[in-house]
């Protein structure tokens, strides 16, 4: 039988161990009006929980474990569109932890039944406000009960950008090296971008490097509809 060229060979003692490393794919067709380009995807789907979500929620929760933010008396708590809320709830029943996960009541039944099959509790926030209207939520009951809850705040966290820079960043240039000229990402917590980033700049500062040029990508309008971006001159911005 010829082996799955996506399964990666090796050994894992937890669920946990296998995010990241995920394979980059060459697209053939799309580069093909431009014989002299090469474009690559990173398969962020291929990460456990389904997506690139899982990198910094795994570093979120283990630094959060190391300094004893998150003990076993709190219950992890923060806002999601949907696919970060499905790395905490997969972090969650790995590791042992409650977690609640705020999110708009308009996301996705499926978001929802994963990250409940996982165990979390879903808190529903106005699907009117979007993603700031969840944030603006879990920031009133972590105020109220600050006892009971971790908060990570994963649009705050600088766990959350140090997960691309020492894992995405750090992976696509082990792989492709000087022959990558162009980085795109998509905007909404702004961690891949500025995490992948800061790592993809450094390395013009080091020997054979070169400088690859950054592009973040964000919805044109406010209403646009697309879980997990941010429209950033009329939301919450990360900080």
């Amino acid at each position: 039988m010829k082996p799955n060229r996506f399964v990666r060979s090796r050994r894992l003692n937890n669920v946990i161990d296998a995010v990241g490393n995920t394979p980059l794919l060459r697209l053939k067709k799309v580069a093909s009006t431009a014989p002299d380009v090469e474009v690559f995807v990173k398969l962020e789907f291929c990460n456990p929980g389904g997506s690139v979500k899982d990198r910094p929620a795994k570093r979120m929760v283990e630094d959060a474990i190391a300094d004893g933010r998150l003990t076993d008396d709190k219950i992890l708590i923060d806002a999601t569109s949907g696919n970060t809320g499905v790395a905490y709830a997969l972090m969650g029943a790995a590791l042992g932890f409650r977690v609640n996960l705020v999110m708009p009541k308009n996301v996705s039944k499926a978001r929802k039944d994963i990250t409940q099959a996982y165990g979390a509790e879903l808190i529903h926030s106005s699907p009117m406000e979007g993603s700031d209207g969840a944030i603006r939520l879990v920031r009133e009951l972590v105020e109220k009960h600050p006892e009971k809850y971790f908060y990570p705040d994963q649009y705050s966290n600088p766990s959350n950008p140090l997960a691309h820079y020492h894992g995405t960043g750090k992976e696509i240039l082990e792989v492709l090296g000087d022959r990558l000229s162009v980085f795109v990402t998509a905007l909404g917590t702004s961690g891949t971008a500025m995490g992948t980033t800061r790592r993809l700049k450094d390395f013009a500062k080091e020997p054979g490097g070169r400088n690859i040029r950054c592009v973040a990508v964000e919805p044109a309008e406010a209403l646009h509809g697309l879980e997990g971006l941010k429209h950033m001159a009329s939301s919450i911005v990360p900080n």
